[in-house]
């Protein structure tokens, strides 16, 4: 696979599972309202898949020995995986209750971070386990922070 397509499909994966994680855990428990965590989520996989397409454009526009097309591939890629990922997170949200919506989301979303994980550990002939360890330590922090969040403005505002 070319650079500039792993490049955005790994971004894009991992901004897609962990920025969708962190809003569906934060705005369930801020809200409680499984319209909010489905408008949260597209908003997500539309206008946060763009922003960050955008921002991987220009970040490998700023290197300037990269190509258009190199750049336009990267994201390109980039929208592309978050928007799927992300959309993946819906169908949760509207088939089950929403606490349980939540584990199943957080369940998915793990998966998929220790399937991208041992990916990239034996590819780049790593310790699995400490790749894997340190990148569900650095989703669980991520997560941990949207649920405080979602937990202090429901405190705040109930």
């Amino acid at each position: 696979m070319k650079l500039s397509l792993k490049l955005g499909l790994s971004f894009g994966l991992a901004s897609g599972i962990l920025t969708t994680l962190g809003l569906l855990v934060g705005l369930s428990y801020s809200t409680q309202s499984r319209l909010a965590v489905i408008g949260g989520i597209l908003t997500i996989a539309v206008a946060d898949a763009l922003s960050d397409a955008f921002g991987m454009h220009l970040s490998k526009e700023s290197e300037s020995k990269n190509s258009g097309f190199y750049v336009w591939e990267s994201a390109y890629s980039t929208f592309l995986a978050k928007f799927l990922f992300a959309l993946t997170f819906v169908v949760p949200v509207i088939l089950l209750d929403l606490k349980t919506a939540v584990i199943v989301s957080l369940a998915w979303g793990s998966f998929l971070l220790i399937l991208a994980s041992v990916y990239l550990a034996k590819r780049n002939k790593d310790n699995v386990l400490l790749v894997v360890a340190e990148h569900l330590l650095l989703g669980v922090f991520i997560v941990f922070c949207s649920y405080l969040i979602g937990k202090t403005v429901n405190n705040f505002f109930n």
